[in-house]
């Protein structure tokens, strides 16, 4: 989504900003701009399209200073254009960046033009500019006025600001969007995202929901809670270094990402098991007394996260006899859910601040719920301070927009997460799946070294407009997977279905020119799996089957395999994930496609 920078620094901060803006791509968006207290004025530069065209813009007419306010848009409100690009301005007097949405922004901006406001832009962003030029006229400072003001804004935001009336000075507002400060040596700086001030810092503060936050020259900031009283609110430093944000020598973030699933998924599981169990301990000190109460499971996520918690449903239902529930975020939060005793709230997100997701945590505490526990990948998030109980994925910053290793590592908490209810209530303790994960991380490997075969294969895929992805249990989810894949990188059409339903509908699409991809583990589903298959052959499909060494499959004409290493039963869905992304990379680069950010995407969806 939209990204914010800002910075009152020591030196020229034209460059820290546009760095952070370049740093913040991966997030999706569709303009950028940048103001810039120069020369005793907020002078604005603003671009359609890249950072790259920002940067012309600023070769040929620099932006020299020593505070400023950058962003990168992605449309809500307004198609994207120069004049929808932030930072927007009222009179020149005031400068605003925004993520998220006002929804009453219509009525807000009835009564400024009523005032004789005149709007040059179509966003929702625009009247937050005019609010604060009008508190300003009242003789209030930039920091009061946007007290006064954020009352009055519904739906979420974060803001950056500043006015003319007050250099070396930039405010912060926090509801709903995230929003870090970025801690320096006389120096503080703001973003959206930690990864974009990297390269000046590595102390953050996390803004809490309600925070306003003034940043002064010598590095003084100062924060108040959505009461109005002055609060301390922690330094965190960042965990990963700035390498971590870097291709290194891939071509590609998404390819990187997908090549670093075996390391982050043996983080994942460090130090969480014991030589035949896991320890339940991992998700807090509650964790062991939550899970012993535990008799339902609702489980709240979107999209990719949405898959990985279909999986954990065959998981918890088979190995810790637990019913569970699975529901896309923005479904469930306008829905009436009935909730059984006893019911644990699990969501899963990989930045925290998925806008359905959070919401949905927040309707929850309105229920009966017996607690919550949020799955996530980033430890200062929204999602992981407002739940209960909590576990990392440690899945280091995920840069493509097409999840990856957030995905795995989410699917490797899942199952941690099935062993550990199991344990606590007193079930099995499956030392088999404890082996079969400490060994995961090298048969994942063993995987990745197919990456030659499964280019080949993506040949196959250049000139296709659509393909169909089957799977059975719990690689049904994986075969959804798949797809989103597929589509999201490459725009080929792309639809997944269990393999037993095919006869009810979905032959009707195959035929010579569609490719079916399927997974074909060994498990008590094989032979009802190899069935289907021979239901695609026979309407003339062309199948591509990701198949367990043993199962005995070969290729023929009409069939291309790929033999995968075995792995316990259990963690198979994992494995025959990573043969399905690297198609997917495959096949968007051969059709040149823009991998890292496909166009209309984003990568933390901050917005309803």
């Amino acid at each position: 989504m939209c990204g914010i920078v800002a910075a009152v620094a020591q030196r020229n901060v034209q460059e820290i900003l546009l760095e952070g803006l370049r740093r913040l791509e991966y997030r999706g968006y569709d303009s950028a701009g940048m103001t810039v207290f120069s020369d005793g004025v907020l002078t604005r530069h603003r671009a359609l399209g890249k950072v790259a065209a920002l940067a012309a813009q600023l070769e040929a007419s620099a932006l020299p200073g020593l505070s400023g306010i950058a962003h990168t848009r992605w449309a809500t409100h307004g198609k994207p254009s120069e004049a929808n690009a932030h930072p927007h301005h009222s009179s020149d007097q005031i400068a605003v960046v925004h993520n998220g949405i006002i929804e009453n922004y219509e009525h807000i901006k009835d009564s400024l033009q009523r005032n004789g406001y005149s709007f040059s832009s179509e966003t929702d962003t625009e009247v937050i500019a005019h609010l604060l030029a009008e508190k300003l006229k009242d003789g209030f400072s930039l920091f009061a006025a946007t007290q006064q003001i954020v009352n009055g804004l519904g739906g979420a935001y974060a803001l950056g600001v500043m006015s003319a009336k007050e250099p070396g000075v930039v405010v912060g507002a926090r509801q709903g969007s995230p929003l870090v400060v970025g801690v320096g040596i006389n120096e503080a700086f703001l973003a959206s995202d930690p990864l974009a001030l990297l390269p000046v810092t590595d102390r953050f503060i996390y803004l809490e929901e309600g925070d306003l936050v003034e940043l002064r020259e010598q590095g003084t900031i100062r924060i108040v809670d959505r009461d109005g009283n002055d609060v301390k609110r922690p330094i965190h430093t960042f965990e990963h270094g700035d390498g971590a944000a870097s291709k290194g020598e891939y071509r590609h973030y998404m390819l990187k990402e997908i090549f670093e699933q075996p390391t982050v998924i043996e983080a994942a599981l460090e130090g969480r098991l014991s030589a035949q169990s896991v320890l339940v301990e991992s998700f807090g000190p509650d964790a062991q007394a939550l899970f012993q109460r535990t008799r339902h499971v609702h489980i709240i996520a979107c999209g990719t996260s949405y898959h990985a918690g279909l999986v954990a449903r065959y998981w918890l239902e088979r190995y810790a006899g637990v019913p569970v529930q699975v529901e896309v975020a923005s479904e469930y939060r306008y829905r009436h859910p009935v909730v059984p005793e006893g019911t644990l709230f699990i969501s899963l997100s990989q930045s925290g601040e998925t806008a359905d997701t959070l919401a949905a945590l927040r309707f929850a505490k309105t229920l009966n719920y017996v607690g919550s526990l949020a799955i996530c990948n980033v430890p200062g998030s929204s999602l992981v301070r407002e739940s209960d109980i909590t576990l990392m994925t440690r899945a280091g910053p995920e840069i493509g927009v097409a999840s990856t290793k957030a995905f795995t590592t989410q699917l490797v908490a899942l199952m941690l997460l099935t062993l550990s209810v199991s344990k606590a209530k007193d079930q099995a303790e499956y030392p088999d799946i404890i082996a079969a994960l400490r060994s995961l991380p090298e048969v994942c490997q063993q995987v990745l070294a197919l990456d030659s075969q499964i280019e080949a294969l993506s040949q196959a895929f250049a000139e296709k407009h659509h393909a169909l992805f089957l799977g059975r249990g719990a690689h049904y989810p994986i075969a959804l997977e798949g797809a989103l894949k597929l589509k999201e990188i490459s725009y080929i059409h792309a639809e997944a279905y269990p393999a037993g339903e095919l006869k009810h509908g979905p032959l009707a699409l195959v035929d010579s020119e569609m490719p079916v991809i399927s997974v074909a583990p060994n498990d008590d589903l094989l032979e009802k799996l190899k069935s289907n298959l021979q239901e695609v052959r026979a309407r003339g499909g062309q199948l591509f089957v990701f198949a367990d060494e043993s199962v005995g499959i070969d290729a023929q004409e009409d069939i291309r395999v790929l033999t995968l290493p075995h792995i316990h039963e259990a963690l198979a869905p994992l494995l025959y994930t990573l043969p399905l992304q690297l198609l997917s990379y495959h096949v968007a680069v051969l059709k040149g496609t823009d991998v890292d950010q496909p166009r209309n995407l984003a990568k933390s969806v901050t917005v309803e």
